[in-house]
């Protein structure tokens, strides 16, 4: 898979596609419905993603804007492996925001990239303040030659599949229906970084991962299974949170993995959170947060012996 980084860095080679537009906030199931509708409609095309950084409303209103399921680099690897060709990823910025929607139709979609099918949500809106619709693109693609389907709503359980709705159910602390609802376990990745190994101290040695985030969907204690490492998946228990019991400040994700003792400084990891066991806390003592950490494996250990 192609990642292409502004219109700038368009060439030749990647005109005539089939393109969705979206920012894919958890390349959910949802999401997945409207890629395989273009992967039908493309004949043999180039399968064509156009997302936006930072996020439409995370450039308008940063101080309304939900926590991510995904980074982007989380949402590449999800795209790449349902086989998208290229993703173009616009900076949304001034220029980007006062574009009207006749205008981001015809700089981004017929100049930029020469769309020959396109395929987007049924309430998908675009342009300077939101004014672009399904309609005005169905318009456009009658008058320059390519056709425009719309994803109609994907339900699971009688309600639409959201990023909001994933987000409730992680709040809730519900992984079943994230699961249900992404297509898979919800989980974040990033790079095993050096800590200040307390928990070596207490015996509970951790990976640490910065998750370059201002916010996480998910906090608390988690029964997962790290991805990444050489061989098989490893199972262990992680707290995703500032760790208040050290006054931390930062939000940080800590595995301690069962039964494991390797060097993994530096390997590029996934955390797949697939059962909550409590919510982060405070401890008056390293003795108490040992302790607690002691039941939290047990407990962990119990659930995937019980899976």
């Amino acid at each position: 898979m192609e990642l292409i980084r502004g219109l700038h860095n368009l060439r030749p080679r990647h005109r005539g596609c089939a393109v969705t537009i979206g920012n894919f906030d958890g390349v959910h199931r949802g999401h997945q419905a409207i890629l395989n509708q273009l992967s039908r409609r493309a004949n043999e095309l180039p399968l064509t993603v156009i997302t936006f950084e930072p996020q439409p409303l995370e450039f308008f209103m940063p101080e309304a804007a939900q926590p991510r399921l995904t980074r982007l680099r989380e949402k590449l690897e999800v795209m790449r492996d349902l086989e998208v060709d290229r993703v173009l990823c616009l900076r949304f910025d001034e220029y980007l925001a006062s574009l009207s929607p006749d205008e981001f139709i015809r700089v981004i979609l017929v100049e930029g990239l020469d769309v020959r099918h396109l395929v987007v949500g049924d309430d998908f809106r675009f342009g300077r303040e939101r004014a672009g619709n399904f309609g005005l693109l169905e318009q456009a693609g009658a008058r320059r030659g390519f056709p425009v389907d719309a994803m109609q709503t994907f339900d699971v359980g009688g309600s639409r599949v959201s990023s909001t709705r994933i987000r409730t159910a992680l709040e809730a602390g519900d992984m079943v229906a994230a699961k249900r609802l992404l297509g898979r376990p919800y989980g974040m990745s990033g790079r095993v970084a050096h800590g200040d190994k307390r928990g070596r101290t207490i015996g509970y040695p951790t990976a640490n991962i910065y998750l370059h985030r201002a916010a996480t969907p998910v906090a608390g204690v988690f029964a997962v299974e790290m991805h990444g490492l050489p061989g098989a998946s490893r199972q262990g228990v992680a707290n995703v949170g500032t760790r208040p019991t050290v006054d931390g400040t930062r939000s940080q994700l800590e595995v301690h993995l069962f039964d494991f003792d390797q060097d993994i400084y530096g390997c590029h990891v996934r955390v797949s959170f697939l059962h909550k066991i409590r919510e982060e806390q405070r401890f008056e003592s390293f003795a108490a947060l040992q302790a607690q950490i002691r039941r939290d494996e047990e407990q962990a250990r119990s659930w995937f012996a019980s899976e």
